[in-house]
């Protein structure tokens, strides 16, 4: 097999047309489905089956984990929005990425340079030191990528969502706490999570079925606390309340509509028919998709864009919406596919803490009051 490294082709809606109803949407969609329901009643301290390549994996994610801690964030009181340190930390992912790709047993070194590829856009936007959706969905293409090549099998499935994906949540909380991403697109906040869906995904595939816990069960803050160690909704809800004070009708407006349905196989049904649209069909989430020799793009040949520099946050992709030439509109986003910036909770709720009078609580995460 000719591996070769993954790169960006969606850039109008008709090539996005093509994609919805290509073999790689089909592959994703069906690898999201099959972890879904591998999970559907497992807790996360559930003992599971980790192979030799399901612990690989880990050791790799450990690995990320402590060039966090190498690379502490710089003095960034004056903005409120990404940490610069959040570069070097991506650069030296980059640089680590091959290296530990030879940890994955029976990997061929070969496909190395494409896995990369997928492995180092996984943790965030190097220019725009932003975090969302198109970022998780690569990782999710990395675990698709790895078990077609054999270091995981059918076996790790339960594995790869509550102790392989799971620790990829963690490490990116600790990556958008560290260096303060900020949440990618302009409606982040608006969404189920300033940066991440499907942790609310697989968690209610968790809760499917549970004789005690209901979907409004998250408006409970006792039972979100005793909980979060369990499920992985329920600790996403707790990550928001930890940053977010005020309740989730004016935060998280769309998961309050959510509790209000009676079950949870309710609700994980309408999460995979979300993502479809909401990720999977989105323009400005899926022209940065990567497409290699695993996922391979089956359309016709993409046109020849013009080359940008590396570090041009619009490179590789085409904006949503012509800029119509108004003050500033290339400045701050509006009207393109990358939109409005919007300043990470964690910059927020620092700025909060240092206003006259404020009154902050929470574990470890200042609450930061929506406005």
């Amino acid at each position: 097999m000719s591996f070769h490294p993954p790169r960006k082709t969606i850039l109008t809606k008709e090539q996005l047309e093509v994609f919805q109803a290509s073999k790689a949407h089909k592959d994703i969609v069906d690898y999201i489905q099959t972890l879904n329901d591998a999970v559907v009643g497992v807790k996360l301290s559930d003992p599971c089956t980790e192979s030799p390549g399901v612990k690989a994996i880990l050791g790799v994610l450990d690995e990320i984990e402590k060039i966090v801690q190498e690379v502490p964030p710089v003095d960034n009181k004056a903005s409120r929005f990404g940490n610069p340190a959040f570069r070097t930390f991506y650069d030296k992912v980059s640089e680590a990425a091959p290296a530990l790709h030879t940890s994955l047993p029976g990997l061929p070194s070969e496909a190395i340079p494409e896995l990369a590829v997928y492995f180092s856009e996984a943790w965030g936007n190097r220019t725009r030191i932003d975090y969302g959706s198109g970022m998780e969905l690569n990782f999710l293409c990395w675990m698709i990528c790895l078990e077609r090549l054999g270091v995981v099998s059918e076996a790790d499935h339960v594995a790869l969502v509550i102790r392989v994906f799971w620790r990829y949540i963690q490490v990116m909380r600790l990556l958008q706490s560290t260096y303060w991403l900020e949440p990618a697109g302009s409606h982040g906040v608006w969404g189920l999570d300033d940066y991440h869906f499907l942790p609310f995904l697989f968690g209610s595939a968790q809760l499917k079925g549970h004789k005690y816990l209901r979907p409004k069960s998250i408006h409970d803050e006792e039972i979100v606390d005793e909980y979060s160690k369990e499920y992985m909704y329920l600790a996403c809800i707790k990550f928001i309340n930890s940053v977010k004070t005020a309740s989730l009708r004016w935060h998280s407006p769309m998961l309050d509509d959510i509790s209000a349905v009676k079950t949870w196989d309710k609700v994980n049904s309408g999460m995979i028919k979300m993502y479809l649209a909401e990720v999977l069909g989105k323009l400005p989430v899926m022209q940065h998709f990567l497409f290699g020799s695993l996922l391979l793009w089956d359309g016709p040949p993409p046109p020849i864009v013009p080359e940008h520099h590396d570090d041009d946050a619009h490179r590789g992709h085409a904006h949503a919406h012509p800029d119509l030439g108004g003050a500033g509109q290339r400045e701050v986003g509006w009207g393109d596919c990358c939109g409005i910036p919007v300043p990470s909770v964690f910059g927020a709720a620092e700025a909060e803490k240092k206003r006259p009078g404020a009154m902050l609580a929470g574990p470890g995460i200042r609450p930061v009051p929506f406005d």
